[in-house]
């Protein structure tokens, strides 16, 4: 059974910091590129990042730029995005989505996740 469960969001004050996790299995995640989406309420869903299965990450939000940071850890079959300096625009649910290769939009992503919530808030 394939699954994708995403932790680690929360409540956090803007300037803020969380590591947010993708553990994956089912699937043979090291083939796999995965991806970061977010979706603030009554918008679009968009993409903000994906790694490689090589390592190599791509950004797909300039508002993110040096601020997110996306790794792998094959080993552990899991993706993190640690996400610092915390805006209110960063407000949403953050998805997950392996799919073979990057792809700035959610089209074509095999499997995802069920999302977790980050709220950014004083």
């Amino acid at each position: 059974q394939v699954q994708l469960v995403e932790s680690g969001g929360g409540l956090v004050q803007p300037g803020g910091s969380l590591r947010l996790s993708c553990a994956a299995s089912g699937f043979t995640f090291r083939a796999y590129a995965i991806g970061w989406f977010r979706q603030a309420p009554g918008k679009e869903r968009e993409g903000v990042s994906c790694i490689r299965p090589n390592g190599g990450t791509t950004s797909y939000l300039d508002s993110v730029e040096g601020r997110f940071t996306i790794s792998r850890d094959n080993a552990k079959n899991t993706v993190y995005l640690q996400v610092n300096n915390l805006k209110s625009e960063d407000t949403g649910t953050y998805y997950c989505a392996a799919r073979g290769s990057c792809y700035y939009s959610d089209l074509n992503y095999d499997y995802w996740g069920q999302g977790t919530q980050v709220t950014v808030s004083s």
